[in-house]
């Protein structure tokens, strides 16, 4: 299995800007469908935003839409969240997953790889 580190995390103040991004073996992103998920204390795992093999982004239509953007760097075969106006809910343990092309990009169970995670805290 491919081996997803993400980096980036840390505490910021609401407003604020963070960028994760989440290593992973070379040509893993040009061949799966990549995501990042967000688990806060309590609640179940979230669906933040994914990006296929080909470049096809899908967000949640909820509190991210417009002021998170994920990306890729095939090259690096590195996947980004640039993360803006940050807010207190957006407090959560970030997750980086890979699923096989044709699975469902909003559904926990369609990754079969996950990183460890990075703690994002937003204080207001």
């Amino acid at each position: 299995q491919a081996q997803l580190v993400e980096s980036g995390g840390g505490l910021v103040q609401a407003g604020d800007s963070l960028r994760l991004s989440c290593a992973t073996p070379p040509k893993t992103v040009m061949w799966y469908n990549m995501a990042w998920f967000r688990q806060a204390p309590g609640k179940e795992r979230e669906f933040v935003a994914a990006i296929s093999r080909i470049g096809t982004t899908t967000y949640n239509d909820g509190s991210v839409k417009g002021r998170f953007t994920i990306s890729k760097d095939n090259r690096k075969s590195t996947v980004y969240l640039q993360m803006n106006n940050l807010e207190s809910e957006d407090t959560a343990v970030y997750y980086c997953a890979a699923a096989q092309p044709g699975t469902p990009a909003t559904i926990p169970s369609s990754y079969s790889n996950w990183g460890q995670g990075t703690q994002v805290t937003v204080s207001s």
